[in-house]
């Protein structure tokens, strides 16, 4: 791997598991220092001893604290800059998805929550890395859509209404924050972690079917793309929402 984050410092957003997990660990192997965070304290350790583990330069603190505390994202942030001297890069992958099926079913209040952790949260990340580095500094932002962003669901509609309009949102901050701070979005089709269990869980096989590599994503899939976009091999590259999903929506399906 290459070590083209060497000497930049990152935070990774819900990064206990999963994609965020590996994302942080893509990061180390590229050379950075990563500051990862999540809401509970006790997995998110855990998750810092492992990725302490395996044998990257690169060092790791843990920050727990909830995505909607404004707060508690002041905190994150201070630490890179605080514990690393900068903070390079921001990668928000923080989301919850509690509502499933028809939008004239849905919760308002559980959808309301969606917007608030999928989208403002988000931008809520950005504000305080723009205020406490970027802002001076520059940096790479990279935010975590969907597939179901890009293409209707049913199935995952106000999640993907979400992240759309983290979509937007990406385009939006990219116009505003260049030429120092480069900010674009990856959007995964479904990928084996506990997050998106629900959507395969039940007929793998079927599920992976319907995509032309006939498998699901891995949260490495996702990591390697985020990896790159955050790294000044991508210094041309902004405002781009980038798929990551097997060729899902090439086939017409989601």
């Amino acid at each position: 791997m290459s070590a083209d984050l060497l000497g930049k410092s990152a935070l990774v957003t819900g990064a206990s598991r999963g994609i965020g997990f590996a994302v942080a660990a893509e990061l180390l192997g590229r050379g950075a220092d990563v500051v990862i965070s999540a809401r509970k304290a006790e997995p998110l350790e855990e998750a810092a001893e492992q990725l302490r583990g395996l044998g990257h330069p690169g060092k790791v603190v843990a920050v727990a604290g909830n995505s909607g505390d404004a707060t508690a994202r002041a905190a994150q942030v201070a630490a890179a800059v605080e514990q690393f001297g900068s903070l390079d890069v921001l990668i928000n992958n923080t989301g919850i998805n509690p509502v499933y099926g028809s939008l004239m079913d849905a919760d308002l209040e559980a959808v309301r929550k969606i917007f608030d952790v999928n989208v403002v949260a988000a931008l809520g990340y950005v504000q305080e890395a723009y205020r406490a580095w970027m802002g001076e500094h520059g940096g790479a932002v990279v935010n975590v859509a969907s597939v179901a962003g890009l293409r209707s669901t049913n199935v995952i509609a106000a999640y993907g209404a979400s992240k759309a309009a983290l979509i937007r949102l990406t385009e939006e901050l990219a116009w505003q924050l260049g030429p120092t701070i480069r900010v674009n979005a990856v959007a995964p089709g479904v990928v084996k972690t506990k997050f998106a269990d629900a959507l395969y869980s039940a007929d793998e096989e079927a599920a992976a079917a319907f995509y032309p590599m006939k498998r699901l994503g891995s949260p490495e899939d996702v990591a390697s793309l985020i990896g790159f976009l955050a790294s000044e091999n991508a210094a041309w590259i902004t405002g781009t929402t980038v798929r990551v999903d097997g060729g899902l929506l090439a086939t017409g399906g989601i």
